[in-house]
């Protein structure tokens, strides 16, 4: 079985770890990729392999970094630029909750009904088709959403929709609007929805939040 994937993209390589896989086994196949790749460019004494490591909903420990990073450090050619997961620990999660006052919203929103939020909100709820869940800051999403999602309500275009949205009606950041397409469900299961610099949302992956929104960051002192 494979538990490590590697593929390439116009900004680099980026090797997946198999999420249910014991990181014994993950490590044996990343020996077996790197002395691959090492013998690959062994003729070109110019090229270098730079990669990112994805986790998934693996959150590694410092033990498990570390020994990802000295496997590497036999291959001189070899280097990680970094390693990123889709989830954060529980206590991150909550300390920048903390320190950002994000309001824990747990109901049940039925059609018709519309949830107003002031600031950011965690929401661990039910949004039924129809219904309307406005924040004037973020929206983290743990609950169930079938309806629409606006946050930065107030014309806050640096506000950020994160979590599984793949069911809404529609997504909503300032005065942007975007109806959720069937073709688009996929890319939103686990999302970050921005407006970008056309003044349009766009969908993209958890790990680049942090990038997007650096001062969600400062006060906690990054994941």
């Amino acid at each position: 079985m494979q538990f490590v994937t590697l593929k390439g993209y116009k900004e680099g390589y980026k090797i997946t770890l198999d999420t249910a896989a014991s990181f014994a086994d993950i490590l044996v196949e990343l020996e077996e990729l790197f002395a691959k790749l090492q013998a690959d460019i062994k003729h070109d004494i110019d090229k270098k392999v730079v990669f990112d490591i994805d986790t998934g909903d693996r959150i590694l420990s410092l033990d498990e970094k570390q020994a990802i990073e000295k496997q590497v450090s036999n291959y001189p050619r070899l280097s990680i630029h970094r390693i990123t997961a889709d989830v954060i620990k529980i206590e991150d999660a909550l300390n920048i909750m903390e320190s950002r006052n994000i309001h824990i919203n747990g109901k049940v929103i039925r059609n018709g009904q519309v949830e107003k939020v002031n600031g950011d909100v965690l929401f661990l709820g039910n949004l039924h088709q129809g219904a309307t869940l406005q924040a004037t800051g973020s929206i983290f999403v743990l609950g169930e959403v079938s309806g629409i999602i606006h946050a930065g309500f107030n014309d806050d275009s640096q506000a950020i929709i994160v979590g599984d949205v793949s069911q809404a009606q529609q997504l909503r950041v300032g005065d942007v609007v975007n109806i959720v397409e069937e073709e688009d469900q996929e890319r939103l299961l686990k999302a970050l929805v921005y407006v970008n610099d056309l003044h349009s949302l766009e969908y993209t992956t958890l790990d680049k939040l942090k990038n997007l929104r650096p001062k969600l960051f400062l006060k906690t002192g990054g994941f």
